[in-house]
């Protein structure tokens, strides 16, 4: 008999003013472009659950999924702490850089690469033992650190994977391996 499947949609959620702009986010909002941009979508895949991670702006795009939502802590975006608002370039050069080589710098008041990646790995071992179809809407973040967490690359890969607003990413399980189906699809 064979293994069941777990299939996993990660949604990125649609655009705000510090994804527009290039800061660090906290918990925005949508703004107007990212508001157009969702009510625009029509091609809505099936999904037997849909997860949201807990910002407003995941939440908001979740939302034209159904009315069935469970919001997941684990699919919360990495906490950037004092850094919320700010651009890397409003940052000391040490700092820039020490968060662009050390995947356990931890921002003021935040979360290190590390930690989210964790956090992520833990979630992906929960997920990956429940059969069926999974929706789960949250940031560029937890997405690039699915992508680098199934392929098994090195944490600094966390920088080289590109995911849009909007933009879908889709994995699968079969008995313990995930593989990837797609990456940042613009299909929604």
């Amino acid at each position: 008999m064979p293994a069941p499947v777990t299939r996993l949609m990660l949604v990125s959620h649609a655009r705000t003013a510090a994804m527009r702009t290039g800061r660090f986010p906290g918990d925005e909002p949508l703004d107007d472009s990212g508001v157009r941009d969702l009510a625009a979508v029509t091609d809505i895949p099936r999904a037997d659950r849909v997860l949201s991670g807990p910002e407003s702006r995941s939440m908001a795009t979740a939302q034209i999924f159904g009315t069935d939502i469970s919001v997941e802590p684990a699919l919360a975006d990495i906490d950037y702490g004092r850094w919320s608002g700010l651009e890397m370039t409003d940052l000391p050069d040490a700092d820039a850089m020490a968060w662009l080589s050390d995947a356990a710098f931890v921002p003021p008041g935040g979360e290190s690469l590390v930690a989210l990646f964790s956090r992520v790995q833990t979630w992906l071992d929960d997920v990956g033992s429940t059969p069926g179809r999974t929706l789960a809407v949250t940031s560029p973040a937890v997405i690039r650190a699915v992508v680098v967490l199934v392929l098994e690359a090195p944490v600094r890969s966390f920088w080289r994977v590109d995911v849009s607003p909007l933009s879908r990413t889709s994995v699968s399980r079969r008995g313990g391996s995930w593989t990837i189906g797609s990456v940042a699809e613009k299909s929604i």
